[in-house]
Parts: C-alpha cells; sequence; structure tokens
C-alpha cells in the first residue's frame, strides 16, 4: 500500500499520537530504569530528566495494528525491518544485539527533543511533516540525533 503522505498525515496524526503515547506508557511502566553510565549520557545529550527515561528491549520494534498507520511508518522509514532503535517520550525501544554506546546517544537526543516540545503530542507532528517533506535521513531532528552520536 503506498500512500500520499502529504495528503494523509493531517488524518493519520491522531491515530499516530495515541499509539505512540499508549507505546511509550507501556515501556514507562515496566521498562528498564537507565544506571549511572546512561544517566550520564542522557545528560550530556541535554536530557532534563534522565531518571524518567526507561529502555525496553525487544526483538523487534513495535509497529502500529492500524493498517494505512503501519504503511506510513514502512513507507518513510521511520519503522521498519532495517530500524534498531525507537524514542516515544521518555521511552526508548532497543531491539537486542543492537544496544550501543552510540544508539544511546542518539535515542536520547530524541528524547531531549522530546521535552523541548513538552510532550509526544507536541513533538511527532513537527517531526512526521519533516519526515514527509524531506524523507527521513534529511529530517533535522534525525540530523541533530546523528550529531549527537558518539562513534
Amino acid at each position: 500500500m503506498n500512500i500520499d503522505l502529504r495528503t494523509a498525515l493531517p488524518m493519520l496524526l491522531p491515530s499516530a499520537i495515541m499509539w505512540a503515547e499508549a507505546r511509550a506508557n507501556g515501556v514507562a511502566q515496566s521498562g528498564n530504569q537507565l544506571n549511572e553510565n546512561e544517566i550520564s549520557i542522557a545528560r550530556t545529550v541535554g536530557v532534563m530528566r534522565p531518571e524518567l527515561i526507561r529502555i525496553a528491549f525487544v526483538d523487534r520494534l513495535p509497529l502500529p495494528e492500524d493498517p494505512q498507520l503501519r504503511a506510513a511508518a514502512l513507507q518513510t522509514g521511520l519503522l521498519g525491518p532495517r530500524m534498531v532503535g525507537l524514542t516515544l517520550g521518555c521511552s526508548v525501544f532497543i531491539c537486542h544485539g543492537h544496544d550501543s554506546i552510540r544508539l544511546l546517544y542518539h535515542e536520547f537526543r530524541h528524547v531531549y527533543q522530546y521535552e523541548q516540545f513538552g510532550s509526544i503530542a507536541g513533538f511527532l507532528p513537527v517531526y512526521l511533516q519533516q519526515i514527509v517533506e524531506v524523507g527521513y535521513a534529511n529530517a533535522s531532528f534525525e540530523i541533530d540525533a546523528m550529531a549527537h552520536e558518539i562513534k
């Protein structure tokens, strides 16, 4: 299913936000707290409240059940088989076998970005619009997160 993302984004946003908030809440309740080294990484990339971050180690990143939302996530490259990390608010998903310092710097920078917008509902519309307009790899939030990675 190929979707005209520019047209579909306004209609998909409410569902995307609800999906992201539900996933984030699950990790917030059952995810792992950060250790001292991870807290230090979070502070290094600007996170104001690293104690709120939780990490869930998963076999694969979650995908929306809604067919249109799933298709949009896959089409943009935001989610899919090559992706190994996902941040939703203060909740970070990392695929087993891919936990690295570099990925933590990247995902924790996304936590910082969410903090700047105050919520998933504040951040996600801006982030998704960037992806629709210039593509995942060229989205300014992705460029910023990559610039904060320790290589």
